[in-house]
């Protein structure tokens, strides 16, 4: 009994140790630490607009209005970006049912842009992996943007010079593909025209 005692005491003492450190004290230095480095990524990297939270930089979401940019399908249920079940549709490519998706998907994009050059980018009719890809190639965008000029009453070169200034690079150079951001490019979007109106005045 004394052996026994002298085994499972050490043992509950290391447990009770290990779940203050490693549960307690670690999580809360971490989260310390991430408030005062990185306290907009700590906190979500929410974007905001006139005092309000209208998303993350960091979560896709679904717009299919003619004067912005769409993204990338989501495959998430039971609505598109929801961040409470990230996950992809786990279709192969050969499987027909996402064959046909893509081909629905390819038909009601060349339909929305009908002045849109060259083949669908892919990203606009596959979805990630996770579901919430916030964001597509500057390529996708491109291929949006002779709708977004007309819907918007704005010359192309000015969507066309927007998408290039929004572009992200690959970290490094060489980390990852050069990208673009959708909400950010059509807060952007707004913020221009906005000014192309205040400017006609």
């Amino acid at each position: 009994m004394n052996d026994l005692k002298s085994l499972v005491r050490p043992a509950l003492v290391s447990f009770a140790l290990l779940a203050v450190v490693t549960g307690l004290i670690y999580p809360l230095a971490l989260t310390g630490i991430a408030q005062v480095a990185l306290p907009w990524q700590a906190n979500g990297s929410l974007i905001e607009q006139d005092g309000k939270v209208i998303g993350s930089r960091l979560i896709g979401q679904s717009f299919d209005d003619p004067k912005y940019f769409w993204g990338r399908p989501s495959a998430t249920a039971p609505l598109p970006y929801n961040a409470q079940a990230s996950g992809g549709s786990n279709l192969g490519p050969s499987n027909p049912a996402l064959i046909k998706a893509v081909e629905e998907r390819m038909q009601a994009l060349r339909a929305a842009n009908p002045d849109a050059q060259g083949p669908v980018p892919m990203d606009l009719v596959t979805a990630s992996a996770s579901g919430l890809d916030p964001h597509i190639s500057p390529e996708a965008a491109l291929w949006q943007a002779k709708r977004i000029a007309k819907a918007r009453g704005l010359p192309v070169q000015q969507i066309e010079e927007l998408i290039r200034v929004h572009t992200e690079t690959p970290l490094l150079g060489v980390l990852g593909i050069s990208r673009v951001n959708v909400l950010e490019l059509n807060l952007a979007l707004d913020r221009l025209a906005r000014q192309s109106a205040g400017g006609a005045r």
